[in-house]
């Protein structure tokens, strides 16, 4: 495992308007390291619905959202921080969990869609609510990567 990266910082106005700038970016970073499309709208998605949260729920005045990218031979991690209100992140996780499609739509839960669906679609996720909120994804370049170095593993031992 790598364990070298390159840093990028940026740091927005909690405003509904710079979500997509975030996107933006994000989707140059991932494009760059190789990732496929699908890969890079997974993590746009992910990346925005964090940004969304931020906005919605961190402030109740003005704030800032502060992204960093931390990109690597193998991963993008990606770190969405604010320093605004927490929340009940066990509350939330216990909600987590699969949509029961037999449901109705306007039976659906409403809040903590967008972290099932940032868990849905990254490869690892954690948070924290101390002093704000942090949220960290990764997402592996390659999904089997496993596999090929199982596969790697086993061709030389052949």
């Amino acid at each position: 495992m790598t364990c070298q990266s390159d840093r990028i910082e940026m740091k927005v106005p909690a405003k509904p308007e710079y979500v997509g700038v975030i996107r933006l970016t994000v989707s140059g970073i991932a494009n760059r390291i190789g990732y496929t499309y699908d890969d890079i709208e997974d993590i746009k998605i992910a990346v925005a619905e964090a940004c969304t949260n931020v906005v919605e729920h961190a402030y109740e005045g003005s704030g800032c959202i502060s992204v960093t990218f931390h990109v690597f031979a193998d991963r993008l991690e990606v770190v969405v921080a604010d320093n605004g209100e927490s929340f009940d992140i066990d509350g939330i996780r216990d909600k987590l969990g699969p949509i029961d499609s037999s449901q109705p739509v306007h039976e659906l839960k409403e809040g903590g869609l967008g972290l099932f669906l940032i868990n849905t679609l990254m490869d690892k996720v954690e948070i924290s609510d101390e002093d704000g909120v942090i949220l960290m994804m990764t997402k592996y370049l390659g999904r089997d990567g496993v596999e090929r170095y199982v596969d790697e593993t086993s061709a030389t031992t052949q």
